[in-house]
């Protein structure tokens, strides 16, 4: 097992130094899911939800919050993302969304905690949007599907 690198020799926390890492691009795809109600499904499914589009809203909001992930999360270098994209899948057996994002970037340091983010925002949304006629949504199985790029090179879930 590796060591966990935002710690320092004595224990300190502690931003990773990425100066003399190459840039190279990187890759990250992450997804998580949504389950509600299935009349809650349909009105977002339809776009007939009163607020507007729920899932354009929530793909701008995870963008933007894949370009905010170091203002969010303290040791999370600033990155200079050069793609960022949201897929939504719709599974109206379980009434659940899938969110998918894919980020990309050329640089020194990786970025999964971007797609990551941009998942859980997009969720949020989704729950903010739709949260006055059904509360108990449930947001699960957010993680890391894939990255690549960098020293550690290709990783894929299993």
């Amino acid at each position: 097992m590796n060591k966990l690198t935002h710690f320092d020799a004595s224990g300190q926390a502690h931003m990773v130094n990425v100066g003399n890492k190459p840039n190279t691009h990187r890759i990250a795809i992450a997804t998580g899911t949504i389950t509600m109600l299935p009349e809650t499904f349909k009105m977002v499914g339809a776009g007939t939800h009163k607020k507007g589009d729920v899932l354009g809203i929530a793909r701008i909001a995870g963008i933007q919050a894949s370009k905010r992930t170091s203002d969010l999360i303290p040791l999370c270098h600033p990155l200079a993302l050069t793609h960022v994209s949201l897929e939504f899948q719709l599974d109206q057996k379980t009434s659940s969304i899938t969110c998918q994002v894919r980020a990309e970037t050329t640089g020194p340091t990786g970025v999964e905690m971007e797609a990551l983010t941009a998942v859980q925002v997009a969720l949020l949304t989704i729950y903010d949007m739709c949260k006055a006629v059904d509360r108990g949504m449930v947001m699960s199985d957010v993680k890391l599907l894939e990255k690549s790029g960098g020293k550690s090179g290709e990783w894929k879930a299993e």
